[in-house]
């Protein structure tokens, strides 16, 4: 059945509403476009960042290598070489005794200095010696060559008496005696093995001298003893001394007294014991002519 009820017309007020809306809407959109079009094309163009540097490293840059020619040199030793007062391969003038701890023992073991002197002396019989260091002993073997050769080469040393003449010589060759130097552990050994007691208070204390072998305690050689350094001695002339007494009886000369009390210790006096009222003395010579004391 068709009905005969015309439709309802929309009004004609609303269709212009919504077109005045649809109109607003689109012109607020046209004018924030150009608004944002206006402030890009008025806006300086922000700069180009220029590239940054890498911030500085705080490790340390290496050092150019130097060249070998300017290369520092280090003295081997240097309390020596820098001193107005050195003594040449010897500790400094002055100086009493080393710092530092000195090994007690090692391992037994000895290395031989390479080299040979030339001869010492004018006169005698020929006596060529060898010298050695204990290896663990911290004491170079060239070096203690080097005071051993200046000792018993000296003029006031045994050489100057005109009956017997000294050479150094290396480990390969054939020798009359050799000078070691030894921590007081193995000294201890080597010298009761030749029959000689060095020990005070149960300690190895003195060197000594065995057939064909002078001992030099390396307690006595970096610390000295007693009666030199109450006498304010330095190292140095006991290390003459030591080197000179052992010698001296590896060459057939005994203990000896104080032939003045006040006077000058001769050389064969147990001058790392006592002085018997006398002063150190380092040498068997003195004034040009052989010096020496009672025989004990």
């Amino acid at each position: 059945m068709i009905s005969s009820t015309p439709p309802t017309p929309v009004p004609q007020d609303r269709w212009r509403r919504i077109w005045l809306v649809v109109l607003a809407v689109s012109l607020a959109l046209l004018a924030a476009v150009m608004i944002g079009n206006q402030v890009t094309a008025e806006s300086p163009a922000a700069p180009v960042a220029a590239s940054s540097p890498a911030p500085p490293s705080l490790a340390p840059s290496p050092s150019p290598s130097p060249s070998p020619s300017v290369l520092p040199t280090v003295p081997v030793l240097e309390s020596a070489s820098a001193s107005p007062s050195a003594t040449g391969p010897f500790p400094a003038a002055g100086l009493l005794r080393l710092p530092g701890k000195v090994p007690t023992h090692a391992s037994g073991d000895f290395s031989y200095a390479g080299k040979r002197s030339t001869i010492h002396g004018d006169k005698g019989r020929l006596r060529r010696f060898k010298v050695a260091v204990e290896k663990g002993a911290n004491e170079d073997v060239e070096a203690f060559a080097a005071q051993v050769v200046a000792i018993l080469g000296d003029k006031r040393s045994w050489i100057g008496n005109g009956d017997v003449r000294l050479q150094m010589v290396t480990g390969a060759d054939k020798a009359d005696f050799t000078v070691y130097l030894a921590t007081r552990d193995t000294a201890g050994q080597l010298c009761g093995r030749g029959g000689t007691n060095i020990r005070v208070g149960g300690v190895p204390f003195t060197s000594c001298r065995t057939t064909g072998r002078a001992i030099i305690n390396l307690d006595r050689w970096r610390l000295s003893a007693t009666p030199y350094l109450d006498a304010k001695v330095d190292l140095a002339t006991y290390r003459r001394y030591v080197i000179n007494h052992e010698v001296g009886h590896e060459l057939g000369h005994g203990h000896q007294g104080c032939p003045k009390a006040g006077g000058p210790a001769p050389v064969m006096v147990q001058q790392t014991l006592t002085l018997r009222g006398c002063k150190p003395y380092a040498w068997p010579r003195r004034d040009d002519r052989s010096f020496a004391g009672p025989s004990l």
